[in-house]
């Protein structure tokens, strides 16, 4: 760190870990780059009761970093708990800024002055926050802070997948050495905004007002730092984003959501209803809830719609915090997907064509289940425009598929019973292709996960469910 003869208000940085021991390593040695006195840095991680050997590769590399231990792993919600209680319990005068941070984040070496830089320039303001772009695709912004729907619950990110066209192809350990100002690279950007909320992935607020704020409410993860952002915000307190403070992190693109379906909808329940959402909100946010429970048993995913339903129960019985989920389909990686390729039982394969094997990286598996198995069929999907995506050679199309809804509902009927294998792209699935009495390959970048064929009882009883709700929901 580079040290100045500029006062520097002293700070605290507050990590949260599990189970990602380099990361947090990783992120250690990046902060002794940050354009920040040395002197006027304090280090906090908490384990949360990691079992990969972080919190002794922490005292052996950084001795000077305070280390605290949970018993167990507490989430991001009681991770940063531990780290705020800590906080509060030192001297008033101690620090004046706390800086909580993700630990698998990668930070550009001027965004901790340039969220100081804002917050003492503008003292009507709490939280100050980095704009978080994406690790994979590093030109591209996932979120320059957020806007909060109270009406649906829904967070809307700021500039979200918007790309920085003069960065395109410069990797991240280039663009951590560049200007970061991005009001300059970017159409109507200002240096810094007003938002609803910034992800603790890299926030920085005041130390007195964090501590009249409080803790976070128990969610175990998500949602926490939006309802801390909205507390101060009704405290009467401003939350800013920064365009000069940049941070790299995995985006959520590549992940398909499974059981923080939970966590997402009964926090946003509890969140609205904490800050004074009206009983007709939270009656039209709990039948969106039931309709897309629906939704995951026409895909036949009845274990994720299960967790819609649980959501709802947990949040009206006022039950928080973790929460043990036991899915019925565990997601496997897919260089695994060759195990259900050569399986002999499974003679025709339809894969849509929303499937990107090259993403996936599951083409040579393809190819050589072919080769090894000359009797195995696979069809090819076209696109709903009639174009033929070529990812493997020789591939067979099936005839296109109505644009129109009826007579491609009746397209599928037709191809009951043919299939015995469905392979849909998690990001794009196809509900009528889920209702061919085929077995259910659902895959993403990183993993995929089979499953029988939907129940016409189970998208009977969810709907039943959503109906009911129109008439009565009772909150306690």
């Amino acid at each position: 760190m580079t040290t100045s003869s500029v006062f520097r208000p002293q700070i605290l940085i507050i990590i949260v870990t599990w189970n990602k021991k380099q990361y947090v390593l990783d992120l250690l040695a990046s902060l002794a780059t940050q354009d920040y006195p040395t002197a006027a840095l304090d280090l906090l991680v908490v384990d949360n009761a990691s079992n990969d050997g972080t919190a002794t590769a922490i005292q052996t590399q950084f001795p000077h970093v305070k280390l605290l231990c949970n018993q167990e792993n507490l989430g991001g919600t009681g991770g940063f708990n531990t780290g705020l209680q800590w906080a509060f319990e030192q001297p008033t005068d101690r620090y004046r800024y706390l800086w909580l941070l993700d630990n698998d984040v990668l930070v550009h070496h001027q965004a901790l002055s340039e969220l100081v830089a804002l917050l003492e320039a503008k003292p009507d303001a709490a939280i100050a926050g980095s704009t978080m772009l994406q690790l994979d695709y590093p030109w591209r912004i996932n979120e320059m802070g957020a806007f909060l729907d109270p009406d649906w619950g829904h967070l809307i990110l700021y500039r979200h997948l918007e790309p920085i066209l003069s960065w395109q192809g410069i990797p991240v350990s280039d663009l951590l050495q560049m200007e970061p100002d991005l009001s300059k690279r970017l159409m109507h950007c200002r240096p810094f905004m007003d938002v609803d909320y910034v992800a603790a992935a890299s926030l920085l607020i005041r130390a007195d007002v964090a501590k009249q704020a409080g803790l976070w409410r128990d969610y175990f993860i998500h949602y926490d730092d939006v309802e801390w952002c909205w507390r101060l915000n009704q405290m009467g307190y401003r939350v800013l984003v920064s365009a000069k403070s940049l941070i790299w992190h995995l985006s959520a693109a590549a992940k398909v959501p499974t059981w923080v379906l939970y966590y997402d909808n009964r926090n946003i329940l509890d969140l609205l209803k904490t800050h004074g959402a009206s009983s007709a909100t939270l009656k039209q946010i709990t039948r969106y809830i039931l309709k897309k429970a629906v939704y995951y048993h026409l895909l036949g995913k009845p274990d994720l719609a299960q967790l819609h339903d649980l959501a709802i129960a947990d949040f009206q019985a006022g039950r928080f915090g973790k929460r043990k989920i036991q899915l019925a389909s565990q997601y496997r990686d897919n260089s695994k997907i060759s195990q259900v390729l050569l399986d002999p039982t499974i003679k025709r394969i339809l894969i849509t064509f929303s499937v990107n094997i090259h993403a996936t990286g599951i083409q040579e598996a393809l190819v050589q289940a072919q080769l090894q198995r000359p009797e195995l069929q696979i069809d090819w999907m076209r696109h709903p425009d009639g174009i033929e995506i070529y990812q493997i050679p020789h591939p067979h199309f099936i005839a296109p598929v109505s644009t129109f809804r009826i007579p491609r509902w009746l397209t599928y009927w037709r191809m009951r019973n043919y299939y015995d294998l469905i392979i849909q792209s998690d990001y794009q699935p196809i509900i009528g292709l889920c209702w061919l009495n085929a077995k259910l390959l659902f895959i993403n970048d990183e993993s995929f996960g089979l499953r029988p064929p939907p129940q016409l009882r189970s998208v009977w009883q969810a709907g039943m469910r959503w109906l009911r709700s129109f008439r009565f929901v009772t909150y306690y």
